[in-house]
């Protein structure tokens, strides 16, 4: 992962978009067996973008994940993926587990959750792994779906501290099982030695024979002094299925 500043080696911005997990459950949940239901997804992509910031250098990443969602809206998973925060192979492994409440009403969803962001084989003296809750309010208007997300963790990745993430999202559904999306988010950090940032991405996607691809443009407003690498503008291609 890129660093954010040569006097905090620590702090990378880790974990996944990754794949939505969250709005995959609002979906799940809306009709599942009285016990939930269990599903699983992977994927291949050339790289691996959280909040504007490469997770595997710049490299190709596999991910996958479980997931478990039941009728009344709450649901639960695990996902994982490889990066390379170019920290000596002190972790070449991302999972997270995460869990949440997702419902809708007459075009309203909502979803509340939280995430355990975990790094094995890093060194406890790291300070990778962090804990996250966040909420998400959104409206879908037929023509196209506007949400609004904020994310907050009491010490983020790195051992940084407080930190919360802000988003806004529109997804355009097109015909043909294409689609196209886009989101703005803003990190923002209590401790004044880390670099708050903008990053932006915007994305065509397309599903095909049970597949979904995904062609995606991401990038933020950190200065070359601000992130050492990672963090400029980039195109990522990737191709995932859900079981």
């Amino acid at each position: 992962m890129s660093l954010l500043k040569p006097a905090l080696p620590a702090l990378v911005i880790a974990a996944a978009v990754f794949p939505s997990q969250f709005a995959n459950a609002q979906d799940m949940a809306s009709d599942t067996p009285p016990f939930g239901e269990f599903s699983a997804n992977v994927g291949v992509y050339t790289d691996y973008i959280y909040r504007g910031i490469s997770q595997t250098d710049e490299g190709p990443a596999i991910q996958g994940g479980f997931d478990w969602a039941h009728d009344s809206g709450l649901y639960a998973g695990v996902w994982g993926s490889n990066v390379d925060f170019n920290d000596g192979d002190e972790a070449n492994i991302e999972i997270d587990y995460y869990a949440g409440f997702a419902n809708s009403f007459e075009g309203f969803h909502y979803d509340v959750s939280g995430i355990y962001y975990s790094y094995p084989g890093a060194a406890d003296a790291l300070d990778y792994d962090f804990f996250e809750v966040a909420g998400a309010l959104g409206y879908d208007f037929g023509v196209a779906d506007v949400t609004g997300s904020v994310a907050w963790s009491p010490d983020f990745f790195g051992g940084i501290g407080d930190a919360v993430y802000y988003k806004g999202e529109v997804a355009v559904p097109l015909p043909y099982g294409f689609g196209i999306d886009g989101h703005v988010g803003h990190q923002d950090f209590d401790n004044a030695a880390a670099v708050d940032y903008t990053d932006w991405s915007v994305g065509l996607t397309y599903a095909v024979w049970g597949f979904d691809l995904d062609l995606r443009y991401y990038d933020t407003d950190l200065s070359s002094t601000a992130c050492a690498d990672g963090c400029d503008e980039r195109v990522v291609f990737g191709i995932s299925r859900s079981f």
